[in-house]
């Protein structure tokens, strides 16, 4: 299979399995996602769901946000890892942008990554999800993907956003990350990875992979 035909085929078959993608993280509005792309920093969204209702309902805007203090928001989010630095982030970034941004959150990457405790793929995941601007952004199951699949070398995340832009139609970035997370999630994970349901890979899979993961099937005697 060509790389232009194997694109197509993961395109295909992702969307007759996840034809509306669901955001993953509970929220309201930009900010509340804002907020929670923020906690899912090495943290699973299941986690950072128990938490989120909790500190929401503390401060659910900047400007209560402002008001409360880090140890506070700290004691709240304790479960979701990196505690003390998340705390310090959250309630930073709502105080610029209520000096900065009239209270609200902006809609441009450049703004979103001048906050505190927001990088890139953060900025991705709001500019896609808050705002419907085309944006791939790429977490660990993108990156294992795109690998397994040959459609990218696997050295950074750059790159390996920098490629699914290029294979992938803009019209569809938005969709497709959350679609390729979803399958991620059910048939590729990283360990554990069943090679008889995870057909993406049986069919479109670099060798290297294929032999790998064919290789683990226990064998009838």
């Amino acid at each position: 299979m060509k790389k232009h035909e194997k694109v197509a085929f993961i395109q295909e078959e992702l969307e007759k399995l996840y034809p509306k993608p669901p955001i993953p993280l509970d929220h309201t509005d930009p900010y509340t996602l804002l907020i929670a792309v923020l906690l899912s920093a090495q943290c699973t969204d299941a986690r950072v769901n128990t938490v989120t209702p909790s500190l929401f309902e503390l401060a659910n805007t900047p400007e209560k946000m402002t008001k409360v203090t880090v140890e506070s928001i700290q004691a709240i989010i304790r479960p979701c890892g990196l505690s003390p630095a998340k705390s310090k982030n959250i309630h930073r970034l709502s105080e610029i942008l209520m000096e900065q941004h009239q209270g609200t959150v902006p809609n441009s990457f450049e703004a979103l990554e001048a906050l505190p405790g927001v990088g890139h793929k953060t900025a991705s995941v709001v500019m896609a999800q808050a705002f419907n601007v085309p944006a791939f952004p790429v977490d660990t199951h993108i990156h294992r993907l795109m690998f397994r699949w040959g459609l990218t070398n696997g050295k950074s995340v750059e790159q390996t956003e920098r490629d699914a832009k290029r294979l992938f139609p803009k019209e569809k970035w938005n969709d497709l990350h959350l679609q390729i997370i979803f399958y991620a999630r059910e048939f590729s994970p990283a360990r554990g990875l069943k090679w008889e349901t995870d057909h993406l890979l049986r069919l479109c899979g670099r060798p290297s992979e294929q032999r790998k993961w064919s290789a683990a099937i226990p064998r009838k005697k």
